[in-house]
C-alpha cells in the first residue's frame, strides 16, 4: 500500500514538474506572466499609469530607469505585449537568472565585449523592433547603487539607428527600498518598509525615433515627478513623525546645544507635551504661531510643540530690521511672540506684540506635570495626543507645516508656504540619496527661519530619528569645534562662508568625526572646496536650493566604487544631481523652448517639495509656478550626464548695449585674481544714459590693493563690455549681507547709487 501512495505521489509531482516544462517550453510568455503575477501579489503592489501609451501593434523601445534586480518584472507587469530585454551579459550567465532569459528571449549584451559581439546585440534589438516587437532598455547600464537617476549611455541611439518605432519612456517609482534594490548597500538583506511593497510604473508617451537619449532621461524623471504625488497617502506628518520616531528610539540622543545637557527623543517629547500645556491659553484661537529663538533645544521643543498643538509656527528672521518682523507678524496676523528674555537682549529687538518669555513659560514644573507629561509621551497613540494638546485634528500632509519669510533682498520679505507634503518629501527625497545611518549626528547652526535651517536641522530630527546638536551663534567658531568633537557630529549643514570661518577657528582633528559636509544658500567657490579639504580632509559637496523648494533641489553626494562599478553622485563645478522626484528643464528666456544639453538658460523645477504658494499672495504665485513648475530665477546649464550649473541669477545681469552680461562671472574673476577665499566683491549696476545700464563694483580692498588688481583684471579674456573701469570701483568697509549670509542686492545698489549721485 505504501508502496503504492509513494509511486502514486511520485507521479503527480512529475506529471506537475512535466506540466510546468511543458507549458514553459509551448507558452513562455504565459509562463513568465503569471510568475511576475504572483511576484506582483505577494512581494509587491504595482500600480501602472499610462499603459495606453505603449502601441498596441508594431514596435516600440521601452526606457526605464533601473532602480532594483527586479525592475524586468515591474515592466512586464505593465503591459500585455511580450517584451524583448536587453541584459547585461553577465546577469544573462548567472544560473538562476538564465532560464528566465532564455524564456523571454531577452537579448545580451556587454560593454567589455569586443566591437564586434557589441554591434551585433544592438543589431539584434534593432531587428526586434523592425519585426514589430517591443524592447526594452535599462539605458542607465546598470542598476543604480547611489539611488539618483544615472546617465543614460549611448546605445540607446545605437539601436534606433536607422528604426521608425517610437521611444516610450518609463518611470519605476519607489522601487529604491524594496527588497532587491541596493539601499543601505544591500541587495536582499533589509526589511522593506511594508508587504505588499507599493511601486508605480508611470509610461510616459511616446517620443520621436530620433529624440536624443538626454531627452529620454528628462521625459523620464517628469515621469517621477508626477509619480511621487501617489506616495502621500503613506507619508507622515511631522508631528506624527515626531511622536512615532520618539516611541521607536526613546533613548536615542535627540538634541543638545552648548547650555543643555542631552535630551534624548521620549524626554523630548515630554518636554513639548509639557511646553503645550503652558502655551494652551495664550495661543487659543490662533492659527499661526510666532517664535523668536536661535537655533538651540528649547527653540526646537517650542516648534514641535506648536506642531503637536495644531498651530503653524513661524520662526521670525531676528535679522531683519523692526519694519520687516513687523511685516512678517502682520501679514501672519501673530498675536504672541515666543522668545527668551536673555536672547531678545542679544538681539536688541523690539517685538510689536505680546512677546511670552520661556523663562516664565517653562518655570517650575510640578510633579504632577512632569508624571502626567511622561505617561502621556509613552502611551498616548499619535492621533489622540495631538487632540489631547489642542488640535482640532491630526495634521495631514496638506496642512501647513510653517511659514517662511524671504529675506526682502530685493523688496518686502514675502511668505513661502510649505505644507507637510513638502517639507517631508525633501527630506525622503535627500534621504534615498544620502542613506543616512542610525548614529548620525547633524551640527545645527543655520537658523530656523531659513529653511535650510528648518527642514536639515528641525524637521529631519523628526522624520529620521537623528541627533542635532545646536548653536546659536554659527560663525562661533571655538565653540562650534567642542561641540562637533565632544558629540561627535558626523553630518554638517552651513554655507561657504561659514566654512571659511571654521577653516580659521576649528583644528582639523575637532572635525574628524565628520562623514560629510554639504553647503548651500550661496555659490561654493573652488578656492573655498580646495582650502577646507586640504585642512579637514573632507570635500564640501554643494546644494541648491531655495525656500521655495523646501529647500533642497539638487545635490552632490558620494561615489560608489565597487569591482567593475563606478557610479558618480558628484561633479565639481556643479550643484549636483536632480534629487528624486524633482524633474528639470532649462529653457530659453525669450520663447520658453527647451534647451539640449549644454546650452545654458532659465531653470524651471518641478517636483512635491514645490512650496504651496505666497502667503495672502496669489498673483505673485502664478507668476512663478505655472503647470506645477517654479520659476527659478537662475540661469543654468544641464550636462549630457544631468548634471547641473548655475552660471548666474537672472536678477544678476545687466543689459549693456543690448548685451546681457553676467555679475556672477565677473564677481568670481576678480576674487580669482585676488586669491581671497572672503566676500571682496559685489557687483550691481545703476541706470546709463548712454548703454541702458553701467556695472558698479562695491569692494572691501584697500587702494594699494586694487591698483595692482585692476592691472590684471583689464589683461582678462572677458570681454571688454565686462569690465568695469576704475572709476566704477567704489570702495566700503564692509559688503551688505543678509542674516541668511546672501549679499544684500537692494542696499548693495542703493550704496552703489548714494556713491555715484
Amino acid at each position: 500500500m505504501e508502496n503504492s501512495t509513494t509511486l502514486l505521489l511520485s507521479g503527480t509531482s512529475l506529471l506537475a514538474v512535466g506540466t510546468v516544462v511543458f507549458t514553459a517550453w509551448k507558452a513562455p510568455d504565459a509562463f513568465l506572466r503569471c510568475l511576475v503575477w504572483l511576484l506582483t501579489r505577494t512581494l509587491y503592489r504595482v500600480r501602472v499609469q499610462g499603459s495606453h501609451n505603449v502601441p498596441e501593434t508594431g514596435g516600440a523601445l521601452l526606457v526605464p530607469n533601473h532602480m532594483s534586480l527586479a525592475d524586468a518584472c515591474f515592466v512586464m507587469a505593465s503591459t500585455r505585449r511580450p517584451i524583448r530585454f536587453i541584459i547585461d551579459r553577465g546577469m544573462y550567465e548567472k544560473w538562476w537568472a538564465k532560464p528566465f532569459a532564455l524564456l523571454s528571449k531577452a537579448i545580451p549584451i556587454s560593454a567589455d565585449a569586443g566591437p564586434r559581439d557589441l554591434i551585433k546585440s544592438l543589431h539584434a534589438a534593432s531587428d526586434c523592433l523592425k519585426a514589430g516587437e517591443v524592447v526594452c532598455i535599462f539605458a542607465e547600464g546598470q542598476i543604480s547603487r547611489i539611488g539618483h537617476l544615472m546617465p543614460f549611455r549611448g546605445g540607446l541611439s545605437r539601436i534606433m539607428k536607422g528604426v521608425d518605432v517610437p521611444i516610450v519612456p518609463v518611470n519605476l517609482d519607489q522601487v529604491w527600498g524594496s527588497l532587491f534594490s541596493y539601499s543601505s548597500g544591500h541587495l536582499y538583506w533589509k526589511m522593506p518598509k511594508s508587504l505588499p511593497y507599493n511601486i508605480t510604473v508611470s509610461i510616459g508617451a511616446p517620443l520621436p525615433a530620433d529624440t536624443d537619449p538626454f531627452t529620454v532621461r528628462s521625459a523620464v524623471q517628469e515621469l517621477g515627478a508626477e509619480a511621487w504625488k501617489l506616495r502621500k497617502p503613506g507619508m507622515r506628518a511631522l508631528s506624527t513623525a515626531f511622536v512615532k520616531t520618539a516611541r521607536k528610539r526613546p533613548f536615542r540622543m535627540a538634541m543638545a546645544d552648548a547650555t543643555s545637557p542631552p535630551v534624548n527623543f521620549i524626554s523630548a517629547l515630554a518636554r513639548c507635551i509639557y511646553l503645550c500645556g503652558r502655551l494652551t491659553p495664550a495661543w487659543h484661537q490662533q492659527e499661526k504661531v510666532g517664535i523668536l529663538l536661535p537655533p538651540s533645544v528649547p527653540g526646537a521643543l517650542v516648534n514641535f510643540a506648536a506642531m503637536l498643538m495644531g498651530k503653524v509656527p513661524v520662526n521670525l528672521n531676528y535679522t531683519l530690521s523692526e519694519t520687516a518682523i513687523a511685516s512678517c507678524i502682520q501679514q501672519c496676523q501673530i498675536t504672541t511672540v515666543v522668545t527668551s528674555a536673555a536672547f531678545l537682549a542679544k538681539v536688541n529687538l523690539k517685538v510689536p506684540v505680546k512677546t511670552l518669555l520661556l523663562e516664565e513659560l517653562a518655570a517650575k514644573p510640578r510633579l504632577g506635570e512632569r508624571i502626567a507629561c511622561m505617561f502621556k509621551a509613552l502611551f498616548y497613540p499619535a492621533g489622540l495626543l495631538q487632540r489631547a494638546m489642542g488640535a482640532a485634528r491630526p495634521a495631514t500632509m496638506d496642512d501647513l507645516a510653517t511659514i517662511i519669510f524671504s529675506s526682502g533682498s530685493t523688496g518686502e520679505p514675502k511668505g513661502v508656504m510649505l505644507s507637510h507634503y513638502n517639507v517631508c518629501s525633501n527630506l525622503e527625497q535627500l534621504d534615498q540619496v544620502f542613506a543616512f545611518e542610525a548614529d548620525e549626528r547633524f551640527l545645527g547652526v543655520l537658523p530656523f527661519f531659513h529653511s535650510f535651517g528648518f527642514t536639515g536641522t528641525l524637521a529631519s530630527l523628526a522624520h529620521w530619528g537623528v541627533g542635532m546638536v545646536y548653536h546659536y551663534n554659527p560663525t562661533d567658531s571655538k565653540v562650534i569645534g567642542e561641540l562637533v568633537e565632544r558629540r561627535a557630529v558626523t553630518f554638517l549643514l552651513a554655507t561657504p562662508t561659514f566654512l571659511q570661518i571654521y577653516m580659521r577657528g576649528c583644528s582639523a582633528g575637532q572635525f574628524g568625526s565628520l562623514r560629510f559636509v554639504m553647503v548651500g544658500a550661496e555659490k561654493l567657490p573652488e578656492r573655498v572646496a580646495i582650502a577646507f579639504e586640504e585642512k579637514f580632509g573632507l570635500r564640501p559637496m554643494e546644494a541648491y536650493g531655495c525656500t521655495e523648494l523646501s529647500p533642497a533641489a539638487m545635490v552632490n553626494t558620494r561615489f560608489f566604487r565597487a569591482t567593475g562599478f563606478c557610479q558618480s553622485g558628484c561633479k565639481r563645478g556643479t550643484i549636483g544631481l536632480p534629487l528624486p522626484g524633482m524633474a528639470v528643464r532649462i529653457v530659453d528666456l525669450e520663447s520658453g523652448q527647451t534647451k539640449p544639453a549644454g546650452e545654458s538658460g532659465l531653470m524651471l523645477v518641478k517636483g512635491p517639495n514645490v512650496m504651496t504658494g505666497y502667503l495672502n499672495n496669489p498673483a505673485k504665485t502664478a507668476d512663478v509656478i505655472k503647470d506645477g513648475w517654479y520659476t527659478t530665477g537662475d540661469i543654468a546649464a544641464a550636462d549630457e550626464d544631468g548634471f547641473i550649473t548655475i552660471t548666474d541669477r537672472l536678477s544678476r545681469f545687466s543689459k549693456i548695449g543690448g548685451e546681457m552680461v553676467p555679475h556672477l562671472k565677473i564677481e568670481e574673476r576678480l576674487h580669482e585674481i585676488a586669491a581671497t577665499t572672503e566676500p571682496t566683491f559685489a557687483i550691481t549696476s545703476l541706470p546709463d544714459a548712454r548703454k541702458g545700464e553701467k556695472l558698479i563694483v562695491l569692494h572691501t580692498l584697500t587702494d594699494s590693493s586694487l591698483t595692482p588688481l585692476l592691472e590684471r583684471f583689464a589683461a582678462t579674456d572677458l570681454p571688454n563690455l565686462w569690465k568695469p573701469k576704475a572709476d566704477q570701483f567704489i570702495h566700503v568697509d564692509q559688503l551688505p549681507m543678509l542674516g541668511t549670509v546672501k549679499l544684500d542686492l537692494r542696499k548693495i545698489k542703493e550704496l552703489a547709487a548714494a556713491a555715484t549721485n
